[in-house]
């Protein structure tokens, strides 16, 4: 079987020995290697596996040389000198001496006259298809589909190909394109059709998609539907498809095909200092608490176990949330909490709840606010006293990380800012805090991140002796500075004639790592960290600094990474002195 085209690709072929490629002709070469199907065969295919190759390749190649623009060209394959498209799959000689391919693409063709039409309002018809550039079959389908995407987009959801003619010129190498589309009715979207659903109502599914029945058809109205539905994490899977038919008043319904996952979750988490101890946390979560894709979790913490930091801290809470509260993209929440935090410089036990509401702007961007009130005794050198706040926290959340549990590419931006004032007038201002982070991986295949973390707060309108204990800022440990005792740095100062320490209201830090990966699951880290705690409400204004360094492991286990970290002090009179390690589930940051 012969076919036009132009290249020769030689290739001695047995079945015991690696195959010899010699291009003949360089014309198409990168095209016709990636098509071949008789070049990705080694020393072990069967002869059967040769002349099934080789009748497949017929098409791919012409394919190929297509794509480059040759469209008179011939194709030859033959297997121990008869054609390929002449011999049986079934009768291959024992032994395949010599495969020869043979293509001569011919002339490379331009594109002649080109219409696709009708085309959008303010469409135009790609320069690619212009005369005198290469008549590429790839560039002829990048526009079809460009003008079939754009129809869509302004709600022509039933546009379709109507005909097309496509005619090669040989006398002077000339390709005709002659589409013509029907873009149909403009179409609304009809009702939203629910099914494999079991237990979360149809209602409740209808709200949280938020498909805007009744406006003009838009496919990212349907994208942004499934990525509603699939945040809940209610459902393993979810899929929405456009009716085959049209409805009535130029109307498209929508099908909601749904699976359930199981609904309820735990989990546990452990870490381990050797100044904080250990730490255990555990959750239990049900994802569609009340039939309506509601989420209700239980947190548990006890900390500083056997730690070297004051006491047992612990920690007992709970949260609901009802997504598609007011709106497709907001969702309420209610949360509290009781813990007693027994830290080197206080006592507070404290009771809160929380209410409100978060907004989810774009895929990445989250905005919350709500209001809260806590009851707190708290016990410090300076005195013991009880209070009630009424807060009004703020937050926004930028997460553009690749992977939120351990991220190579992106950065990741919190702000949260917590006005607050006593129910008595005594106690008022306001604590700013803000994270920044950002991930780096220098080329591909090198294994090398770069990740560095930035903190800053300030408490305003609160001194140290008025601000809530656990609102003033401290630095050292595993999450500020490795390498430096638990909350080692604060703010000394003198106390009807005594010395007391106490948190700053101002902090300034950041996290400097660098990653490499020496084995598929294993990775080496170095690290330094420093933090700054101040007196006043400008961070990194009047106060003391310190640092820390060390050297970590990270071994993956698919789900997150395990952690070791060694750090030791790298300012101060004790720098390098001590040795402290941290163990835990997840990346630092």
């Amino acid at each position: 079987m012969i076919k036009r085209l132009s290249a020769a690709l030689l290739i001695c072929a047995t079945p015991v020995t690696a195959q010899e490629v010699r291009l003949v002709s360089p014309a198409a070469r990168d095209a016709l290697n990636e098509a071949s199907l008789l070049r990705a065969l080694d020393e072990t295919a069967a002869p059967q596996d040769y002349v099934a190759a080789a009748r497949a390749d017929y098409r791919r190649l012409l394919t190929a040389l297509y794509s480059e623009g040759y469209y008179a060209g011939e194709i030859s394959i033959t297997v121990n000198g008869t054609e390929a498209a002449n011999i049986s799959p079934l009768a291959a000689a024992n032994a395949i001496d010599e495969v020869v391919i043979t293509v001569t693409p011919g002339r490379r063709f331009t594109f002649g006259n080109v219409q696709v039409a009708p085309l959008p309002p303010l469409t135009t018809i790609p320069e690619d298809l212009g005369p005198r550039r290469t008549a590429r079959s790839a560039r002829i389908q990048s526009a079809v589909s460009a003008s079939i995407s754009s129809w869509r987009e302004i709600g022509y959801a039933k546009v379709r190909i109507a005909s097309q003619s496509i005619v090669a010129r040989h006398s002077d190498a000339k390709l005709d394109v002659d589409i013509a589309v029907d873009p149909g009715p403009r179409l609304r979207f009809g009702p939203l059709q629910v099914s494999g659903n079991e237990t979360v109502s149809d209602d409740r599914i209808r709200q949280i998609a938020g498909l805007p029945t009744g406006d003009t058809y838009d496919p990212d109205d349907i994208a942004a539907a499934e990525r509603r539905l699939r945040r809940t994490g209610t459902f393993e899977s979810v899929a929405l498809t456009e009716a085959d038919e049209i409805g009535a008043g130029d109307t498209l319904p929508i099908n909601a095909q749904l699976s359930e996952g199981k609904p309820r979750r735990f989990g546990f988490g452990l870490e381990l200092s050797t100044i904080e101890g250990l730490t255990v946390s555990s959750f239990w979560l049900h994802r569609n608490f009340l039939g309506g894709a509601e989420r209700f979790r239980v947190d548990a913490e006890v900390s500083g176990i056997t730690g070297e930091t004051g006491g047992t801290d612990y920690s007992l809470g709970g949260t609901f949330t009802r997504p598609a509260t007011f709106g497709p993209d907001t969702e309420y929440f209610l949360s509290g909490e009781i813990s007693r935090e027994d830290e080197p410089e206080f006592l507070l036990d404290k009771v809160a709840v929380e209410t409100g509401f978060s907004r989810i702007l774009s895929d990445d961007l989250t905005v919350r606010a709500g209001v809260g009130l806590l009851r707190a005794r708290e016990e410090t050198d300076i005195e013991t006293r009880e209070y009630t706040l009424l807060t009004l926290p703020l937050d926004a959340t930028l997460d553009r990380r690749d992977n939120p549990s351990d991220a190579r590419d992106g950065y990741y931006i919190d702000l949260d800012a917590t006005p607050f004032i006593s129910t008595d007038g005594e106690i008022s201002g306001a604590r700013l805090y803000g994270d920044a982070r950002v991930y780096y991986t220098f080329s591909a295949g090198t294994g090398l991140i770069f990740a560095a973390r930035a903190q800053v707060g300030s408490v305003l309108g609160a001194g140290v002796s008025e601000a809530p204990a656990d609102f003033l800022f401290y630095s050292g440990g595993g999450g500020t500075v490795r390498g430096q005792p638990y909350q080692s740095l604060g703010i000394d100062s003198i106390e009807d004639g005594e010395s007391v320490t106490t948190g700053g209201t101002s902090f300034v830090g950041a996290q400097l790592e660098t990653r490499f990966e020496v084995l598929e699951n294993i990775s080496l880290v170095g690290f330094y960290d420093f933090g700054h705690v101040g007196v006043t409400t400008t961070p990194g204004d009047d106060g003391e600094w310190h640092a820390g360094a060390g050297i970590g492991l990270r071994y993956d286990t698919g789900i997150g990474p395990i952690r070791l970290d060694l750090g030791t002090q790298a300012s101060g009179d004790n720098m390098g002195e001590n040795l402290q390690v941290y163990i835990g589930i997840g990346q630092s940051f």
